[in-house]
């Protein structure tokens, strides 16, 4: 019988191209957000038979020595109790789970960033409850200018306005339980705390599908964009990496 797709194999080509990262010396910090599910991801599960749905916290156990990961929700998902339909879990409680999974996993929790917070009480209830159970909170608010206004973004009034996230080793994850958690702006406010601090630090996005280095039409990506037809997502070449870099990437059309 022949292997559709090598998970062991996955998660040692995927650990060596992050560590490369990790370890350039142009660089003191990589703040790796991560797109799709850490755990239990059923999606990328169908669109590829074979693949291991814990995959990614299995390559992020390899890493562990030199990982620490930040969990982001939106306080508004905690107030409408959205729900992961996979499970059929709120927001709140699947951050929960998310720790313990993590914990199962020997993996070094932060923090709990509640983004766009606006004092709501059951917000604050569940910051009451991840402090009870020894878990860092910070209160990021809605940024100042976003998303058009980049020089009241990019400054003390923008970015600058919310806590820094204390972090200490070299590769920090930043995940949560769905779209729309605010990942990319707490990934860009710490790359704007550190900057001001004098750090050299990166940023990089780790996306499940379609994989950046095969072909466009390569079986693996065509599932992708067969899979999530209803998104209307449309595998393309990123022209901002082709211009940057001079190197072909394949990308989605949400993300570019």
């Amino acid at each position: 019988m022949k292997t559709g797709f090598d998970a062991n194999k996955y998660i040692e080509e995927q650990s060596k191209y992050i560590l490369e990262r990790v370890n350039d010396k142009n660089s003191e910090r990589l703040y790796l957000e991560f797109g799709g599910k850490l755990v239990h991801d059923k999606h990328a599960m169908r669109v590829l038979p074979g693949f291991d749905e814990n995959a990614k916290i299995k390559l992020l156990q390899k890493l562990k020595e030199q990982a620490e990961i930040i969990i982001c929700i939106f306080a508004g998902d905690i107030t409408t109790n959205k729900t992961r339909q996979d499970f059929g879990i709120t927001y709140d409680l699947e951050v929960l789970r998310l720790i313990d999974t993590f914990r199962n996993y020997d993996l070094t929790i932060n923090s709990v960033v509640i983004t766009r917070y606006e004092d709501q009480p059951s917000v604050n209830m569940f910051i009451n409850k991840l402090n009870r159970r020894g878990i860092k909170t910070y209160r990021h608010h809605f940024t100042k200018g976003y998303p058009t206004d980049v020089d009241t973004i990019v400054s003390d009034d923008g970015y600058g306005a919310n806590p820094y996230i204390e972090v200490t080793k070299p590769l920090v994850v930043v995940t949560g339980p769905g779209g729309g958690s605010g990942k990319l702006a707490t990934c860009l406010s710490q790359l704007y705390h550190d900057y001001r601090r004098g750090m050299k630090v990166r940023y990089a996005k780790f996306e499940t599908f379609p994989i950046w280095n095969l072909p466009l039409k390569h079986p693996v990506n065509v599932a992708y964009e067969a899979a999530t037809a209803d998104l209307k997502d449309v595998n393309m070449i990123d022209s901002f990496h082709l211009d940057a870099y001079g190197q072909m990437a394949v990308n989605y059309n949400r993300d570019l």
